[in-house]
């Protein structure tokens, strides 16, 4: 396993922290720039997308013949780190959640007219996406076997009844990617398809409100009440929804991770530039042993991260479905992001708390990263399952 960068992906996260130190985090101090949902305004979104398709910095993560740049995960990694040091980095990239995890699966698994019909406009920033399987209780959230909304199947279309919420950018989607269930098989109960805004037999209920800043389109619960969806808009066979979404949530947990890094990253860089020239009773804070030993717990924290998210993208790299690597990615970088935020605010005092800098924006963020893609105790399930069936090889070298 070796974790070194080509040249070409270092040149290119380079370039990445140079556009987002340039032209990225001094959008943050407007507050004109942040629309009623603490993100960036979709004005200042379309011209700092633009000036990212200039500089040749647009959707890394997709192929080259469609748009993009054809990085592999570790490339991804790396650059996607660099992204999110400003809390308005992935989205001006198109790396941002769902969208990411949406092109990823599209890319992956539709046929050739689907990719045309329903990844392009993605690709290319024309629409937005979102994903939709969770359900309020007692249908599906991190267990998708327990999923009601119902596909049923009249000819040559599929009718949807059901709810679902908590459904990220729904609220500015226009294509969707919708897991319902159209059998009672437990493995194979499952289908995917696509449908379009427009479509009649679906409603947005309510954009629920949440304590953290939102994605663009919020988390929405939905009605379904009819909805005809062609079969030649089902993605992949009927009964394999589950394996498209376990096929999809790998990657996308995974990038999750890789954003998070930056935001703990960029957490450190504000609270070292207060740490170092803010001085109490005589002594400036950052030589304060106490400080030190804060500072440097929480930048251990990080570089493990970032070690358990580069092997699980080398994991994936190499076929691997990476589900153990993931999950101790995903537990430990949560907690990773939440230490350094925590940790940053704690040595800006009061200044941390306020509005004068993102860090408040970060930590209310950070809350839900042990919640998002599999609660971090449903990921260490996962973990003592593999630990119980493997046992001493749990901890085996690649050979």
């Amino acid at each position: 396993m070796d974790f070194s960068l080509t040249p070409e992906h270092d040149a290119l996260r380079r370039r990445y922290r140079t556009f987002v130190d340039e032209q990225i985090i001094p959008l943050e101090s407007d507050p004109a720039n942040y629309d009623a949902h603490e993100n960036i305004a979709p004005e200042a979104l379309v011209t700092v997308q633009a000036k990212a398709k200039e500089a040749g910095l647009w959707a890394p993560q997709m192929p080259v013949e469609r748009g993009g740049l054809g990085l592999n995960r570790q490339g991804m990694a790396a650059c996607y780190e660099e992204m999110n040091r400003s809390i308005f980095g992935p989205v001006c990239f198109n790396c941002a959640a769902p969208d990411d995890g949406n092109m990823f699966i599209l890319n992956r698994v539709a046929r050739e007219d689907q990719k045309q019909k329903w990844l392009q406009p993605i690709i290319d920033g024309a629409v937005r996406s979102s994903f939709v399987m969770t359900e309020p209780a007692p249908g599906g959230g991190s267990d998708p076997g327990m999923i009601q909304t119902k596909a049923e199947r009249r000819d040559n279309k599929w009718i949807v009844s059901g709810r679902k919420w908590f459904i990220t950018g729904a609220g500015v989607a226009s294509h969707f990617i919708l897991i319902a269930r159209t059998s009672d098989d437990s493995r194979k109960g499952l289908t995917a398809f696509l449908f379009h805004k427009d479509q009649p037999g679906w409603k947005i209920t309510r954009r629920i409100p949440i304590m953290g800043p939102e994605e663009h389109g919020g988390h929405c619960e939905i009605e379904f009440d009819g909805l005809e969806i062609s079969d030649n808009d089902r993605l992949m066979a009927v009964g394999d929804g589950l394996k498209l979404t376990q096929i999809r949530l790998g990657t996308a947990r995974l990038t999750h991770c890789m954003r998070w890094l930056g935001l703990a990253k960029r957490s450190l860089e504000i609270a070292q530039s207060y740490i170092s020239t803010r001085e109490g009773f005589g002594v400036k804070l950052a030589e304060r042993e106490s400080v030190q030993l804060q500072v440097g717990a929480a930048a251990m924290e990080i570089e493990i991260g970032r070690l358990l998210t580069m092997r699980a993208a080398w994991t994936l790299d190499q076929g691997d479905k990476a589900r153990k690597e993931v999950s101790m990615a995903k537990v430990h970088v949560a907690d990773a992001l939440h230490k350094a935020v925590d940790t940053a605010i704690q040595l800006n005092g009061a200044r941390g708390y306020s509005k004068d800098t993102v860090l408040e924006w970060i930590y209310r963020y950070a809350r839900q990263a042990r919640l998002v893609d599999g609660a971090s105790e449903v990921h260490k399930m996962v973990l003592n399952r593999f630990y119980a069936a493997e046992g001493a090889d749990f901890w085996r070298w690649g050979v």
